[in-house]
């Protein structure tokens, strides 16, 4: 019998790290994200090892908390 491989409940695409959430997001430098999340206004990150991501649901999350009604 074949050994299961699981999935990724996503792909990494929808996790990108500091520079490629800059980019995606009109070229935000990335000084400014940091700047950002030091003051507490940043999106949600994770760590994972020595990699630093933001998942396309904090991402979602920040962009509405930013959206002006």
């Amino acid at each position: 019998m074949p050994t299961a491989v699981i999935p990724s409940p996503r792909p990494a695409a929808d996790k990108p790290n500091i520079e490629e959430f800059c980019k995606a997001h009109g070229g935000l430098s990335e000084s400014m994200f940091h700047k950002l999340c030091r003051e507490g206004r940043g999106p949600a990150i994770m760590k994972v090892g020595a990699r630093t991501l933001i998942s396309a649901e904090a991402a979602a999350a920040w962009r509405q908390a930013l959206t002006v009604e």
